[in-house]
């Protein structure tokens, strides 16, 4: 038999090789660390993760080695994601220069409309703007990198979160920078020779349709025509020059497009705002920024929803709104946008979101900005 000292010294030796190869793979995780934030990529990959233990373990043929070595790369695999998390957690905390000298904003719609309001609000009225047909279209902007932020309507008072701004921010993988809250007043409006009793067509955004549902209940004649943005109504119907058609728009749109206000503050909430989020491709975070979002979707089983939304409570963490929006191609399954009260400067909420995304099926943290909405 082999004396112990001596099979000590092999164990020392190979321990020596695992060393060096482990200071190796963790200087090569560093770098997938950085690639993934620069291309906006989740730090946990499952089926990765999946592929590369099974593999392995097919190059073993006892059972019970096979057993240890699958803990064994899975701790491996622990270790990597803790390291690129820690990355992370460092790159997010830098807070980018205030702007560039240079830069433009993206908003959709038309000149005067309620985006535009929140762009000018936010950056001040000397900013340089760009208006684009439709949510996705600013996206593409900000990935191309033709603008370096968008402005989007995200929730109102009235008729809550928008959908298509949820899904699109989940897609595309931006971060919130920002927020705006901005006063709807919606108006119906017309030619300057048209009144109320010419009325039989008038058009909007649904939305703008929905927060006036009292006032068109009592016009139920009338055919409700659904455009692109309120803003967008009110330059169609100006150009259409036809006293039978009008559209529901703010006074800014009015004066700008020429046309006269038949019935003013014709929605049904005189409280009714617009939180509009500005979304940018580089995270920031400095000591002022109290408002975080994120997107997880949960196992579907019992007590798991109840189970992720206690680690707010058990950290203090206030938690101001969470949306569901369900996953394409699994019935009754949900993701879940939630809004809270926080700062990823402060450890307890940085150990709170290390934990949610543990225990979370996905996970995508959205950013750490100023909220505007508390």
């Amino acid at each position: 038999m082999e004396d112990l000292n001596y099979l000590r010294e092999q164990i020392n030796e190979i321990d020596e090789e695992l060393v060096k190869l482990f200071k190796k793979r963790m200087s090569v995780v560093s770098n997938v660390a950085h690639y993934k934030i620069e291309n906006h990529m989740e730090v946990l990959d499952s089926s990765r993760e999946d592929q590369i233990i099974n593999k392995h373990l097919k190059k073993v043929e006892d059972k019970t080695l096979q057993n240890y070595l699958k803990e064994f790369l899975q701790d491996l695999m622990s270790i990597s994601r803790e390291s690129q998390k820690e990355i992370l957690s460092k790159v997010s905390c830098n807070c980018e220069a205030d702007e560039d000298s240079e830069f433009k904003v993206g908003f959709q719609g038309v000149p005067a409309s309620f985006s535009h309001q929140a762009v000018n609000e936010y950056f001040g009225n000397n900013v340089k703007s760009e208006h684009f047909k439709s949510f996705k279209d600013i996206f593409e902007a900000v990935q191309k990198g033709d603008i370096k932020y968008g402005v989007l309507p995200i929730e109102n008072s009235s008729t809550g979160g928008i959908s298509e701004v949820y899904d699109l921010m989940r897609e595309y993988g931006f971060y919130i920078v920002g927020e705006k809250c901005v006063k709807v007043d919606h108006n119906l409006m017309g030619i300057g020779n048209a009144e109320i009793c010419d009325i039989n067509e008038v058009y909007s955004h649904t939305q703008g349709f929905l927060q006036c549902k009292e006032f068109f209940d009592v016009h139920s004649d009338w055919r409700l025509i659904p455009y692109f943005n309120t803003a967008k109504s009110a330059e169609y119907v100006s150009k259409e020059n036809l006293k039978n058609k009008a559209c529901v728009a703010s006074k800014k749109a009015a004066e700008f497009y020429g046309l006269k206000i038949l019935k003013e503050n014709i929605n049904y909430n005189s409280n009714n705002y617009t939180r509009f989020i500005i979304i940018g491709r580089k995270e920031k975070c400095d000591v002022n920024c109290d408002k975080i979002s994120v997107i997880l979707s949960i196992s579907h089983e019992v007590g798991a929803l109840y189970k992720i939304l206690k680690h707010f409570s058990d950290n203090n963490l206030n938690m101001m709104k969470i949306e569901s929006r369900p996953i394409v191609g699994k019935s009754w399954q949900y993701f879940f946008y939630i809004d809270f009260q926080g700062n990823i400067l402060n450890e307890n909420t940085r150990s709170a979101l290390k934990t949610i995304e543990e225990e979370s099926l996905y996970y995508k943290f959205l950013g750490n900005y100023k909220g505007e909405v508390s």
